[in-house]
Order: C-alpha cells, then sequence, then structure tokens
C-alpha cells in the first residue's frame, strides 16, 4: 500500500485550502477544480498527473498564479493570493515562480543569454548583474558555451535548457514545470530529467504536471486528479533516479511501481 503524504518541518511555501474554480461558459457552468487542498513545502518534487479533462491544466493555472480560484483561499509563502489583482499576481510570477513549458517559449530573434536575461528587465536590477547572473544560470545548465546562438540554432535538449536557466535566473521559490518533456524524444527527455534532479538535490522546489507515468515516477510525490478533485496524494517510496539507467528502465517495464498501486 502506497504511503499517504503528510507535513513535515520544512518552510511551508503553497497552502491550497478548499479551492474550487468554476467557468461560465453561456448558460453552463463548468466546475473545472472542485474543492482542492494541497501543501507544498521547500525542496518538495511532487508529480501532478491527470488525463485530459481532468482539472490538472486548472490547477496549475492557480498554482503558477496564472488564474485565481473561484473560492477557496491559496496562500504563497503565507500571502493570500486568492483575492490578487493581476498587478499584484504578476509580482508573484515574476518574484517567486520559474515556469517551464512544453513548446520552451523561446524569443527566436534573441541570443540564448538575452532570452535568460529577459526575467529581470523589470527587477530594477543594473544590466551588468542581469548579465551575470543569466550567464550563471546557463552555466548551471550545461549551456556555458552556447551563450550567443540563436534558438534556431540549438537541439531541442538545448533549447529546453535555455528555458529551465529562465526559468532559474530570478532564483524563484519554486520550479513549476509543464509537461516539460512532450516535445523531446526519449534519450532527451531523459537528460531534462537529470537536471531537474539536480536542481532538486541543490534545494530547488520541484512541481512537474505531467499525463506521463515514465515522468511522474521520478517524483518524490504524486498528486492524481480526475473529474476536478485529488484522486490521491500520495509519497513515492521508491522514485526513479535519472542516473541510474537500469533503475529507470526496470521502472517503466514493472506494473508494481508506485503509480500503479491503488
Amino acid at each position: 500500500m502506497s504511503t499517504q503524504a503528510t507535513t513535515n518541518d520544512k518552510p511551508l511555501i503553497i497552502d491550497i485550502r478548499n479551492i474550487a474554480k468554476t467557468y461560465v461558459m453561456g448558460e453552463e457552468e463548468v466546475r473545472a477544480v472542485k474543492d482542492i487542498s494541497i501543501q507544498i513545502y521547500k525542496n518538495d518534487y511532487v508529480a501532478i498527473m491527470g488525463p485530459s479533462g481532468s482539472g490538472k491544466s486548472t490547477l496549475m493555472n492557480i498554482l503558477g498564479c496564472l488564474d485565481t480560484p473561484s473560492k477557496g483561499d491559496y496562500f504563497f509563502k503565507q500571502d493570500n493570493v486568492s483575492d490578487m489583482d493581476d498587478d499584484e499576481l504578476a509580482e508573484i510570477r515574476n518574484r517567486e515562480i520559474g515556469f517551464v513549458f512544453q513548446t520552451f517559449n523561446l524569443l527566436p530573434r534573441y541570443s540564448t543569454l538575452k532570452n535568460v536575461e529577459l526575467p529581470l528587465v523589470y527587477s530594477g536590477m543594473s544590466k551588468d548583474k542581469r548579465l551575470e547572473q543569466a550567464e550563471r544560470a546557463l552555466v548551471n545548465v550545461g549551456l556555458g558555451d552556447r551563450m550567443d546562438h540563436k534558438p534556431n540554432e540549438l537541439s531541442g535538449g538545448q533549447r529546453q535548457r535555455v528555458a529551465i536557466a529562465r526559468a532559474l535566473v530570478t532564483e524563484p521559490s519554486i520550479i513549476l514545470a509543464d509537461e516539460p518533456t512532450g516535445n523531446l524524444d526519449t534519450k532527451t527527455g531523459d537528460e531534462i530529467m537529470k537536471l531537474f534532479e539536480e536542481l532538486w538535490m541543490k534545494g530547488n522546489t520541484i512541481i512537474l504536471v505531467t499525463h506521463e507515468p515514465d515522468i511522474a515516477r521520478h517524483a518524490h510525490r504524486i498528486i492524481k486528479v480526475r473529474d476536478g478533485m485529488i484522486e490521491s496524494d500520495l509519497i513515492n517510496p521508491n522514485p526513479v533516479s535519472a542516473f541510474d539507467k537500469k533503475t529507470f528502465d526496470i521502472a517503466i517495464n514493472d506494473s508494481t511501481v508506485v503509480l500503479e498501486q491503488e
């Protein structure tokens, strides 16, 4: 039997309490999220899973302060963001959340370095300091020799590394990754999962949103969403290390791993 996720003594970053999200479409109300409560702590490595239409994308948008709940409370590092206006939400996003998207979202005319520097432009930081911080982020993801390249001069895996460097450059409280390997081949996806594991080992808080069990198995906690509700929120007792290829292959083919247990 899988282990139920529990609280711990690490700093609480995300505290969602009984949130719901309802969209009005004509005369119909769509309840995308229904009475969800989640707590995420510093240095957690969490995967949020669910099929299409499960509500996981709506939940991700709320977690990322891209949307607000219709009811309930969302505390981000003790600040209640549920009733914040657009400008206040943008400040939280820019300061506290590093986004990694499936489609990379890089600006094609800008160099790798400029793409990574962009989140710092409105920070009040000097240009020299911005460039220094962007260079450091690129070195940390193994792209110190690709700073002058444009996105079309990079492979898919390298572009995703640039996107991860951009997410890291503001030194955010959490990294929120939406299907980060979805546009990559298996080998390149494995390399990106190694990078996420390295970031977690350095103390970063990682939230992966995915429908792929092979990706979710890397996380230390797995939250399953179905029909707008939390179906399960479980500790993964045997997270797969992207650095252990043998373990990774076994986990993919082993139907008894935690994700398959009910």
